[in-house]
């Protein structure tokens, strides 16, 4: 299966479940993979006949800014509900949501959570 993919994603949103990460907001970063079959716009060259990376961004950054979660899981389960929601022709798709800056005492390059999810 063809594969669209999203990497490094940066979105500032307010999730976690410490007051301070509601309030002040940081930094997440998405990659995400999507089966869709490619075959036609391979030959068309033609958007309209794919999954267009940029509505699929656009997408993403409404749903991780819309809302305030206290975990990642759920914001990586709301994204991927949007995604089947609005592009019919995405199979499945992978999510890893990275937390770069969480506030922890620690010293780490991402704390995140992956998904897989098929239709």
């Amino acid at each position: 299966m063809d594969k669209i993919l999203i990497r490094d994603l940066k979105i500032f949103a307010y999730h976690g479940v410490n007051p301070e990460e509601k309030r002040d907001g940081q930094n997440f970063v998405f990659d995400i993979d999507m089966s869709v079959n490619m075959t036609k716009a391979c030959y068309s060259d033609q958007v309209d006949d794919t999954v267009s990376y940029a509505k699929v961004i656009k997408t993403v950054t409404r749903v991780a800014t819309a809302e305030k979660y206290d975990l990642l899981e759920k914001v990586v389960q709301v994204t991927a509900d949007a995604i089947f929601a609005e592009y019919p022709d995405v199979f499945d798709v992978s999510i890893t949501l990275k937390k770069p800056e969480a506030p922890m005492k620690a010293d780490f390059g991402w704390v995140g959570v992956q998904i897989y999810r098929e239709r």
